[in-house]
Parts: structure tokens; C-alpha cells; sequence
């Protein structure tokens, strides 16, 4: 079986897609679709954000995609950062084929992702990457005897995130915002507020965490 990992470079998802290729035998390793010159039996696009023509997705058996939602709600973009600020601590992970659609093929696998409520970005990701490549040895182990599903049920989509999207509101309580400071990236897109016109940042840690970046009890 012919197996290829897509993801884009530069992104977060990198260290996790050298993981996955290490687990596949012979598996190969993608970051633009226009380098895939031969056909795959299988194709993993994890967290690539580029647009795929039709004549790629023709080229491969199948072109496996993981997304954080209960398909076909939740489409979009983010979709694990939008729930989580929703305080959802049950997050439903859809591994599909791809289609020409927005999120909208065959569905394969669906597993749940639990969460205790208090993760914050960093592990957030962690978990995120774990369940990508849970369920993508799960597939091939499946493979070829397993069977995929229309999707049912009404669409629903989230819009995409943008670095305004960390904005807290000085009048609102920290308990009130914890699920957003739970989604913001401290180096990438960071809490902040304004006050009398000026802007301030904030990061937020865990108190083991801060430690080990030199955050100790030293005043």
C-alpha cells in the first residue's frame, strides 16, 4: 500500500506529520501537492491549507482528511478552537475522504476527544495531533475493508480565526474569558486589551509550565 502525508510547511502540524510518517512503513512526506508527481493508494492532507485541484484528488484512491467536528456540523475553519470556546469538553473528530466540496465527503471514522476543561494551546495541539494520528493508523489498519457514510443532517460552518479574535474585554471577568485564553497562542496570536488607547499584551501559563521557562518564585 502507497502512502503520503500532505501538510504545509511552516505550520504547527510538521513535527506531528515526521511522527506519523515514522509509523507508516515507507510512508512519504508532502508540503505542496504540486511536488505529488505519482499516485498514492492513500493520501493524509492534515492541516494543509492550500486548494487541491480536481485532477489531484482523481490521481489518488483516496484523499483522507481529519477534521474536529461531528461532520456535517461544524465545517470551516478552526473547528476545535471554536467548541472549545463554546466549553465543550467533548470534541467529535470525522476522518473522511475528500470531495470538491467544503468538508463534505464520505465519512470513515468518528472519535470522541475528551477534554478536562483547563488545556490550554499548547496542549490543546498536543491532543489534537494525538487523536490525527490515532485514527489515521486506525484507517490503515481497516484498510481496504472498511466502508464510509454520507453525511446527514444540516451543515452548519465556522468562520475563520484571526489574531483580532484574541481581543478580551477589560469589563468582563477572567472566568468568563478562560475558554478564549484557553485558544490563544502566547508567541502567534496572544491575549491583549486596550486601556486609554494603548495596547497590552497578555501570555498566559500553566504555574509548571511558567517554571520551566524561568517563571520561578524568584522577586
Amino acid at each position: 500500500m502507497r502512502v503520503a502525508i500532505l501538510t504545509s510547511q511552516s505550520q504547527w502540524f510538521v513535527p506531528y506529520a515526521k511522527d506519523l510518517q515514522a509509523k507508516i512503513p515507507d510512508a512519504k512526506l508532502y508540503f505542496d501537492a504540486k511536488e505529488m508527481l505519482e499516485s498514492f493508494d492513500v493520501v493524509f492532507i492534515l492541516s494543509y491549507h492550500k486548494i487541491l485541484e480536481k485532477h489531484f484528488l482523481k490521481r489518488h484512491k483516496h484523499n483522507i482528511v481529519i477534521h474536529a467536528s461531528a461532520l456535517p456540523k461544524g465545517k470551516g475553519w478552526s473547528p476545535l478552537f471554536w467548541q472549545v470556546l463554546e466549553g465543550k469538553k467533548e470534541i467529535i473528530f470525522s476522518l473522511f475522504q475528500a470531495s470538491g466540496g467544503v468538508d463534505s465527503g464520505e465519512i470513515y471514522l468518528q472519535k470522541t476527544l475528551h477534554l478536562s476543561g483547563v488545556e490550554l494551546y499548547e496542549e490543546l495541539r498536543e491532543k489534537q495531533a494525538a487523536m490525527c494520528r490515532e485514527m489515521a493508523l486506525e484507517f490503515l489498519e481497516m484498510y481496504p475493508n472498511i466502508k464510509g457514510v454520507m453525511q446527514e443532517g444540516e451543515s452548519s460552518f465556522y468562520a475563520k480565526r484571526s489574531k483580532e479574535d484574541s481581543k478580551l474585554d477589560i469589563t468582563k471577568s477572567i472566568e468568563s474569558q478562560f475558554n478564549l485564553l484557553r485558544i490563544v497562542s502566547n508567541e502567534e496570536f496572544p491575549a491583549f486589551f486596550y486601556k486609554d488607547g494603548k495596547k497590552f499584551i497578555l501570555k498566559i501559563y500553566k504555574e509548571d509550565s511558567a517554571n520551566l521557562r524561568g517563571g520561578g518564585d524568584n522577586y
